[in-house]
């Protein structure tokens, strides 16, 4: 049965009318978390660690290139991602930074089974950055609901402080979510001028409204990398599967 199909047939464990109007609902086999009632992380319940949406696949593509070891996400939702790369490889350290204490409570309460060790720090993520003199990790992605940064002059903001604390070995990982073709190529455009050390390739999410932005050094020389898997934690398996998705991207060229 589809997911769509699945997430049709769910009742609601918790509901709390606040600005985000926060619902959790599950069926026999997923748990799922929105806001506003839209849907923000699904949770295969037999398998936690499995991505179950689309563009989450696409997030996780610079695995095909690198090894991180210290990974930090701006936005919790419902863990998937930190489910997947703590269960991926035990060495990688991950730390969620989200703003809503009831989002962290839902997620130690309903999305943490198998008790991942993730570090949650409740925080907005741009009091975050402003804190951290030299970010030094391997991997930062951003995947915050668009309402939480309550206007897009705020993700432009957010860009730069993004940009000035980051260094040009980061990878980072952005979710466009629900933006319009204007506000996604002025952020394109944004980010061209900002990241001038890396390379930049985003993606469209087939049947979602979801861009997924890649922004990886430049001296990743991803042609090589796709060849075999050799700088992956990625199963071999999951790897060549993988691989297939990277040409869909669109790589923005530098400006001269």
């Amino acid at each position: 049965m589809q997911l769509t199909k699945h997430i049709e047939q769910g009742s609601i464990l918790f509901f709390t009318k606040s600005t985000d109007a926060i619902s959790i609902s599950e069926n026999t086999h997923y748990r799922w978390l929105a806001f506003n009632d839209v849907i923000q992380s699904v949770m295969l319940k037999r398998k936690p660690y499995q991505l179950t949406l689309p563009h989450q696949i696409a997030m996780m593509l610079p695995l095909l290139f690198f090894r991180p070891d210290k990974v930090v996400e701006l936005g919790l939702g419902g863990g998937n991602l930190g489910r997947y790369l703590t269960n991926l490889n035990s060495k990688i350290s991950f730390s969620s930074i989200e703003c809503n204490q009831t989002v962290i409570d839902c997620f130690q309460r309903y999305f943490n089974p198998q008790k991942s060790p993730l570090s949650i720090t409740n925080s907005r993520s741009e009091n975050w950055l402003k804190q951290q003199d030299s970010l030094k990790i391997d991997w930062l992605i951003c995947d915050i609901y668009q309402d939480q940064l309550i206007n897009f002059k705020l993700v432009i903001d957010h860009f730069e402080l993004l940009a000035a604390t980051i260094s040009p070995t980061t990878c980072l990982s952005i979710n466009l979510s629900d933006s319009t073709d204007e506000e996604v190529n002025l952020c394109l455009t944004l980010l061209q001028q900002l990241f001038t050390a890396h390379q930049i390739t985003y993606f469209h999410i087939p049947n979602y409204l979801n861009i997924v932005v890649q922004i990886m050094p430049n001296h990743w020389n991803v042609f090589r990398s796709l060849k075999r898997n050799v700088y992956s934690y990625l199963p071999n398996r999951t790897f060549l599967h993988w691989r297939k998705f990277w040409p869909n991207g669109i790589k923005l060229t530098k400006n001269k």
